[in-house]
């Protein structure tokens, strides 16, 4: 990418040249040091960090969001699909939903960048009104696009602030728009999805996610057989009905281990077996065991 900044990201891979206020934006947004995970305030659909590392930050996992971010200083590497990759100060990481990744710094400056998960039966419930029936897939993880780095930076520049409602919901159709834009699932078609029944099975996996649950009840809540139950979810939210139902579980350990209460109790009390159970999951979503993922976010191990 061309641009003599110290951020290095004047000018996309166009020429298109980003407006002082975006640049500056930026760069009040790198103006810190030392390992360390921020949490934005809580949202619905949403969550957004600002992560800072040196050497490797997390090994290799999976979540059932959409991660979609921006470096921010230095060089962010990871492996994805495969393949080693590099994103450069300005650039957008997009990383589909249960594809395994890892992430750290690729020098010895040290990596800082913000990155903003959302739900994708959001995605999903957006495209469904203009009649996509399937969830956009980037198919490169590292994007130069203006448009689209602008979205983010405007979502990631206030990030110790909610972003609101309003807000909210017009980031989530402009991030639609985007990952749509750079998909290779663009094809529109008239097959309908179940969305009560979807819908209905989510919050109810959401609301029982400490209990043991059955495939059975699932079948009878939305009608449907386990294949096309199975199907039809994985279409709206990336994922299998059971997997979502751990990360719910992971949800409510996260909030629990920031209240900080013991691992064994947070375990039991978010649906596990054991503390060893909850780490092996923990460390399958986030690349890190609870207790390290506690201390990066500032609070005791525990």
């Amino acid at each position: 990418m061309s641009g003599n900044s110290t951020l290095g990201f004047e000018r996309d891979q166009n020429g298109d040249e980003l407006t002082s206020t975006d640049s500056d934006r930026l760069e009040r947004l790198c103006k810190s040091s030392g390992d360390g995970i921020l949490v934005a305030p809580a949202e619905t659909g949403i969550e957004r960090i600002e992560a800072r590392f040196q050497g490797n930050g997390f090994s290799p996992h999976r979540h059932d969001t959409y991660a979609i971010g921006l470096t921010m200083a230095g060089v962010q590497t990871f492996s994805y699909r495969g393949e080693k990759r590099a994103s450069m100060p300005g650039q957008v990481i997009v990383i589909h939903p249960d594809e395994e990744h890892d992430g750290g710094a690729g020098t010895r400056e040290g990596l800082r960048y913000r990155m903003l998960y959302v739900a994708p039966e959001r995605i999903a419930e957006t495209l469904s009104a203009a009649g996509y029936a399937e969830l956009p897939y980037v198919p490169a993880p590292v994007v130069s696009d203006l448009r689209f780095r602008r979205d983010l930076a405007d979502a990631l520049s206030d990030i110790d602030q909610q972003l609101g409602n309003l807000k909210r919901e017009c980031l989530i159709a402009d991030l639609a728009n985007c990952l749509t834009r750079h998909s290779d699932r663009g094809e529109r078609s008239s097959r309908m999805l179940d969305w009560p029944s979807l819908k209905s099975c989510a919050e109810f996996l959401r609301e029982n996610c400490s209990d043991m649950i059955r495939i059975e009840a699932l079948e009878g809540l939305t009608d449907m057989d386990r294949f096309t139950l199975s199907r039809q979810f994985r279409k709206v939210h990336g994922t299998s009905p059971h997997r979502f139902l751990v990360m719910r579980r992971l949800d409510r350990a996260k909030a629990k281990l920031v209240e900080g209460a013991a691992l064994a109790e947070v375990a039991i009390d978010s649906g596990f077996a054991d503390q060893s159970h909850m780490t092996r999951h923990f460390k399958k979503a986030y690349g890190m065991t609870p207790g390290q993922w506690r201390q990066l976010a500032g609070q005791p191990a525990g």
